[in-house]
């Protein structure tokens, strides 16, 4: 069984591919804030149960055990969904961008990328000293 497989580090993996996601759009947020008639765009939330749901896809669900099994796995396919946030009341005109609040959730999302990576990265460490590696 690969490391990888295991739920803890498959729900990682997917928070991690979601929180660099975020920043990709809010780094367009704030290359557009200047740009007429821009609103500013975010990553919905990530629910509770589609943590889960990604975690029962990557080894607590049902697997198939032979060539012949019908799969179920349905992945993200690293695609979130995002939607319009303005930030503020349309300027004259017409961009919704507040670079102050693109910017602390820039750096909200870059604290919470670190934190899962570092779990990420003790999990493995500790996986690895339990198979004595």
């Amino acid at each position: 069984m690969d490391l990888q497989d295991l739920p803890l580090m498959s729900m990682l993996r997917e928070r991690m591919t979601w929180l660099n996601q975020r920043q990709d759009l809010l780094s367009q947020n704030v290359a557009n804030v200047d740009t007429p008639r821009y609103v500013a765009r975010d990553l919905k939330p990530l629910e509770f149960d589609q943590m889960l749901g990604g975690s029962a896809r990557s080894g607590t669900a049902m697997m198939t055990t032979d060539a012949r099994h019908i799969s179920l796995s349905q992945s993200h396919g690293g695609k979130f969904e995002d939607h319009e946030t303005p930030d503020q009341e349309f300027n004259p005109n017409g961009n919704a961008v507040s670079l102050e609040v693109e910017m602390i959730k820039v750096t909200e999302t870059q604290a919470q990328y670190q934190a899962a990576a570092n779990i990420y990265a003790k999990a493995m460490t500790m996986m690895k000293t339990a198979i004595g590696r």
